[in-house]
């Protein structure tokens, strides 16, 4: 699993992820979305490959590699639960790309703080993060200050973007 963080967003720092994962063909790439997320099903050496992918992306990108067992885990941990979010809350996932130099603020945090929240951290399981926003034109800004607030630079996705990482991963028997 390749996490690479900025790419893609608001027409800055745009290539084509999907032509990315057919170079990298060797590795049995698939590429999810325009979410700069690929599912790498024959990584081998996590360095070769590590290097392969930053030699072919046009501009200097935060990656994260973990190994799919590891999202298989969060998902089996049902980080959310049953209850259906309200049409205005979004679940996310944040992927700590380094670990923090202290630990981690005491959860649920909320930004801003109060009822009016547009961001909960909810809880974290080893480098994966997780919440919800609202939908608001402010949210992106507030899910730019989780850096600072954990302590670590972070790539967030969609949760409904890691469950189409799970399909892939499940009908590929990891």
């Amino acid at each position: 699993m390749a996490f690479l963080r900025g790419v893609n967003v608001g027409g800055h720092r745009r290539f084509r992820v999907s032509l990315l994962a057919k170079e990298l063909h060797d590795y049995d790439v698939v590429n999810v979305g325009a979410t700069g997320l690929l599912v790498v099903r024959n990584p081998g050496s996590t360095s070769a490959f590590r290097a392969d992918l930053l030699r072919r992306v046009p501009f200097e990108v935060d990656t994260v590699l973990c190994n799919g067992r590891e999202l298989l885990e969060l998902h089996s941990a049902d980080p959310f639960g049953d209850e259906k979010p309200a049409s205005d809350i979004v679940r996310f996932v944040s992927v700590l790309i380094e670990l923090p130099g202290h630990r981690l603020p005491p959860m649920p945090i909320e930004i801003p703080s109060g009822p009016q929240w547009l961001v909960r951290v909810i809880g974290r399981r080893k480098r994966f993060v997780f919440g919800l926003y609202r939908r608001h034109m402010k949210t992106i800004g507030y899910l730019g200050q989780l850096d600072k607030l954990l302590g670590a630079r972070v790539t967030t996705r969609n949760w409904n973007t890691i469950l189409s990482v799970i399909r892939v991963l499940e009908q590929s028997r990891y």
